[in-house]
């Protein structure tokens, strides 16, 4: 009879980025109690001391990570390697954000962000698809959570830099899951969070007083700033979005984009609505730049759009 260590021992192994708080540690708490195997890093290990009372060394490994830091990142795949052997799952979660017009936004401020938001997480993408490749055993595959929000499919006034990381992510995400090969049984996922009541608001979301010119009762940037400061608007649970995480992670056909939250899902959908709409009001000036002699029908077959 298999013993709880032997299980522990044969689970899958995580590695999840930006555990200190919100969704990464509600993620890591939630895989820890199903008897799973965590990788949890962050930059403060101190943070989740409690946790590392809680669990064996057998199935907890926090390690010390800030995401823009390319030799750390390769030092903690290897150490991934070296204590477990493997690695199942890996979830791109660490991230902040900022509020200021784009016209006015510091450009350091925006540099940095952008290497936290989405270098960082490129750069563990690149990682977690060799170590799935090479060390795995050949088949077993893994997956990559990408963790953006509906601010990586839907831009907002005073995000447009947090918004270019997102973008950026979910963009390299799209095309690299496409590159994939299929005996490699390495799959990723954009995974779209809405508002969730994490420290997130208070303490990794910064908001900057409006430039002045920006700074009118009627500046859509003032009232995104009211609306951001109303906890009301977060409506979703950490706990619940854990859970649904560990579900996307086990599917053996899993969606390359998923909304988590009834916000995230409609800003989502309203979007690609509108897109379709103008799509098709405008579609005569499309078809009006081809080369004389292109039959649009034909190009429109080569994607999969009947004509007839």
């Amino acid at each position: 009879m298999a013993t709880a260590s032997t299980h522990i021992n044969n689970s899958r192994v995580w590695l999840v980025t930006g555990c200190s708080s919100g969704l990464g540690l509600a993620l890591i708490q939630e895989v820890l109690a199903s008897g799973e195997r965590v990788v949890a890093t962050l930059r403060k290990p101190a943070d989740i001391a409690s946790l590392s009372d809680k669990y064996p060394s057998t199935q907890l490994l926090v390690e010390q990570l800030d995401v823009t830091d390319a030799a750390r990142t390769k030092a903690v795949f290897e150490a991934t390697r070296a204590h477990f052997g493997r690695l199942d799952v890996v979830v791109n979660n660490a991230g902040y954000g900022m509020q200021g017009e784009f016209e006015t936004f510091p450009e350091e401020a925006a540099k940095a962000m952008m290497d936290v938001l989405f270098w960082g997480p490129a750069r563990i993408c690149r990682e977690a698809i060799r170590f799935m490749r090479e060390v795995n055993p050949p088949g077993q595959g893994g997956r990559i959570l990408n963790i953006t929000s509906m601010g990586g499919f839907v831009g907002f006034p005073t995000g447009s830099f947090y918004h270019a990381g997102k973008f950026a992510l979910e963009g390299t995400t799209e095309s690299f899951a496409k590159e994939l090969l299929p005996e490699w049984n390495i799959k990723a996922t954009i995974i779209e969070p809405g508002g969730f009541r994490t420290r997130f608001v208070e303490a990794a979301f910064v908001r900057t007083p409006a430039a002045p010119a920006y700074n009118k009762p009627h500046a859509p940037g003032v009232f995104m700033r009211k609306i951001t400061e109303d906890p009301s608007i977060f409506v979703g649970d950490v706990a619940k979005a854990a859970k649904a995480m560990v579900r996307i992670a086990g599917l053996e056909d899993p969606p390359i984009r998923i909304q988590l939250g009834t916000d995230s899902l409609m800003a989502v959908k309203v979007k690609a609505e509108s897109t379709i709409r103008d799509i098709e009001r405008w579609e005569e000036i499309s078809h009006s730049t081809n080369l004389d002699g292109v039959v649009k029908e034909k190009i429109m077959e080569n994607f999969g759009v009947a004509t007839k």
